[in-house]
């Protein structure tokens, strides 16, 4: 069982159609929680795996990040998922979503302290034992940093990868945003990554307000994140990417200009 490759789209029910007529797609990504455990898949999705096209299940509440131990039925859930839809990897987030009971609703960043590396790592390790294929990691968009921040991001990445074995999801739109951020530069953080351990990447789109740039999977790629995609690519081209949309969806033809941009900085075979 192979990985994904080439270019992809998240699968939503509002784009299903949209989805189901690119003829060179070769994988998608599906919001775990979105499908049931036990079946049936939507309609659509099940289309698309008849096709062929290989569908990633992602995962946004394992709250891999933390301190308690992550929730065995939530992983039960992702692992029945994969197997539902016969999926070479899933993903999750380095970040966490609840804690104390309570849940928080969005991915939260954590603090890149040794603590939280063990708490990841623990967590991970728990995941692992579950699930019936390996699991790529991607670090979230942040608006800020924590104060007592003992690593750089680099090094608290490539410590987790390292002790668990797991592959990386690098979000380049992330990426962007966060060097945008704090003022950082994102070439220098590339640099330092494992990119031979990244499964795929995701590019979406982003805006400003507040003086923060958000990234929102609701507005266009902008250009930046498109040369940042180049600069990934120049270093170490990922097997595969993957646009993110989340809701706003453009007509079609925009769509498929942006699923084309990916691939022309990219250099993989267009889908559209």
């Amino acid at each position: 069982m192979t990985g994904p490759t080439g270019v992809g789209i998240g699968w939503r029910p509002e784009i299903a159609g949209f989805v189901a007529e690119l003829p060179g797609l070769r994988f998608v990504e599906v919001v775990a929680e979105s499908v049931p455990a036990t079946g049936p898949l939507p309609v659509g999705l099940a289309a698309l795996r008849e096709r062929g096209v290989t569908v990633i299940p992602h995962g946004v509440r394992l709250s891999l990040g933390g301190t308690e131990p992550v929730d065995p039925a939530r992983v039960a859930q992702l692992a029945a998922v994969a197997r539902l839809v016969d999926a070479p990897l899933v993903s999750e987030h380095i970040a966490f979503v609840r804690a104390g009971g309570l849940e928080a609703g969005h991915l939260l960043p954590l603090p890149r302290t040794r603590e939280a590396v063990d708490a990841v790592c623990a967590n991970v390790d728990r995941a692992q034992a579950q699930l019936p294929v390996p699991i790529a990691l991607e670090p979230v968009a942040a608006l800020f940093d924590w104060p007592d921040d003992e690593l750089d991001e680099a090094a608290f990445l490539t410590e987790i990868l390292d002790r668990t074995g797991a592959l990386l999801l690098l979000d380049v739109a992330n990426v962007y945003a966060n060097a945008r951020n704090r003022g950082t530069d994102p070439t220098a953080l590339l640099d330092r990554l494992p990119l031979e351990r990244v499964a795929y990447a995701h590019v979406a789109g982003g805006a400003e307000h507040g003086g923060f740039y958000h990234d929102t999977h609701t507005d266009p790629v902008p250009a930046e994140v498109l040369d940042l995609l180049r600069e990934v690519c120049a270093r170490h081209r990922p097997p595969a990417l993957l646009l993110e949309r989340d809701g706003h969806y453009p007509p079609a033809a925009t769509l498929r200009t942006e699923l084309d941009a990916l691939a022309a900085a990219s250099g993989f075979p267009v889908v559209t």
